[in-house]
């Protein structure tokens, strides 16, 4: 029985930001799980990041999975025409059903909502909850701060060492696409 091809959990803005590098990194990470087969997990809004990625998986035949609660279907423009395409009443919901579907997660640049939905599967790692790999997209150094506030919650003792370990901090497509393909690879085997 062959094994299910890996889905990815992307956590990103649902605005592009001021950097035209943050939207053009969505747009070549979609392209990216379309070309390697990797399935898109994703809050299936259209706009922003959120669509930039999106379109990008489809456009080149990537498969599409979207989660969205019902109050954000207006305004982060539910996009219909994925692969397939969720509805939850809420955002708890939304990110139980986004985390369940995925093998790996990535943060792309984005605001309150992608670090939130960061820092839940971050705590769940942290609490034993799962062992799924976490990665930031490090644009520009727009995570950079995040990062120096996760050294500053180690340093004082609100977290341990090891909780810097959960995630990994790549500053490119490549990088990360090098680190997915290697922890996909690690899957496969323990499958066999």
């Amino acid at each position: 029985m062959p094994a299910t091809p890996p889905s990815i959990c992307v956590f990103c803005g649902s605005r592009d930001g001021d950097d035209p590098a943050y939207s053009a990194s969505a747009e070549a990470l979609g392209h990216l799980m379309a070309r390697e087969g990797w399935r898109l997990v994703y809050g299936a809004g259209d706009v922003g990041m959120m669509g930039q990625v999106a379109r990008a998986a489809q456009g080149d035949g990537g498969a599409t999975f979207g989660v969205i609660p019902v109050h954000l279907m207006a305004r982060e423009v539910g996009k219909r025409d994925l692969s397939q395409f969720v509805i939850t009443e809420n955002m708890h919901e939304r990110k139980k059903v986004m985390y369940m579907n995925a093998d790996a997660i990535v943060t792309l640049p984005g605001g309150a909502g992608s670090l939130d939905e960061f820092f839940e599967v971050m705590t769940w790692r942290q609490l034993g909850l799962h062992k799924k790999p976490i990665y930031l997209l490090n644009i520009n150094g727009y995570w950079d701060p995040l990062v120096a506030l996760i050294e500053h919650m180690i340093a004082h003792g609100f977290a341990e060492a090891g909780f810097r370990d959960y995630m990994s901090v790549v500053s490119g497509i490549d990088d990360l696409a090098a680190a997915l393909r290697r922890d996909f690879s690690r899957r496969q085997v323990a499958d066999e």
